[in-house]
Parts: C-alpha cells; structure tokens; sequence
C-alpha cells in the first residue's frame, strides 16, 4: 500500500499579500477623495435645478386643475365666481352677490403654490376670460426663470 502523507505548513507571505494588508497610500486616498468631490461638484448642480423644474410643472398642472373647477362653476352657474368671491367660491358657497343658485362644492381645499404661497384669481383675466397664476420663486410679478409667472393660459 502507498500511503501519502498530507502535511500542512503555513502560508508563506508574498509580497503583493504584503501590500494589500498594509491598506491604502495617502496619495491613493486623495486621489480617491479628489474625484468624488468632482463628480459632486458636477452632479449636485443639475440636481437642484431639477427640483425648481418639478415644481414648476406642479404649478403649472394645479393652475390648470384650478381652471377646470372653475369651467364646472361656470358651467352650474352660468358664470365665473367675480373677484370678491375668488377662488374660495369653488369650497364654500359664496356670501357676496351674485349668489350661485346651483352652487355645489368643486374642491375639497385650496392648494397654494409649490413655493407655499396661494394662487391668485384674476377675473377678468389678463389672458383669458378668468386666470390663475402663481408668481414663482420669488412671489412677484415679472422674473424669469424659477421666479417667472406661471399661469393657467400655459400649456
């Protein structure tokens, strides 16, 4: 019978098993550091800017949703709530004439603006029979860009 025999010795340490278990180099480090901060420095911008595009679109669709509450008002009571009732006629039957005869609730709330503000009602309107709009940003008239008017005439 051939027996073998098996002996067991340990690892021998090779110099790349060296280099590995002492860790990382300074150097490698801020490399490492040098292109996260790149990249964060590219990344983070585009990020921000598309927080200020999505509200913009929520104003935009509340604006119109708005207007379609305001075409079932009308369509009920053969007009459009006057400026002293605003857009509070669409929850609450209004109190100052004229009075809707088939006044029914088109809203549960009101929503304000993305920025916190509430919409304003214009009637007449500047674009349409009656509008909506916010002010942006900013909450005033005028502006560009994230501080531009945004209103129901918009598609």
């Amino acid at each position: 019978m051939n027996a073998q025999i098996c002996t067991l010795r340990p690892p021998v340490p090779t110099p790349v098993l060296r280099r590995v278990q002492r860790g990382f180099t300074l150097i490698e480090l801020m490399v490492v550091l040098l292109i996260i901060g790149v990249l964060a420095a590219l990344v983070v911008p585009n990020v921000l800017d598309r927080a200020d595009d999505a509200r913009v679109t929520a104003a935009k669709t509340d604006a119109n949703n708005l207007m379609q509450a305001l075409k079932l008002y009308r369509l009920d009571n053969q007009r459009y709530p006057t400026a002293e009732q605003g857009l509070q006629a669409l929850r609450a039957k209004p109190t100052a004439a004229p009075v809707p005869n088939n006044w029914k609730p088109y809203l549960d709330q009101l929503p304000n603006d993305p920025w916190g503000k509430p919409y304003v009602y214009l009637n007449p309107g500047v674009q349409g029979e009656v509008d909506v709009m916010s002010f942006g940003a900013d909450g005033e008239a005028g502006g560009e860009g994230k501080n531009a008017d945004i209103g129901s005439w918009q598609p």
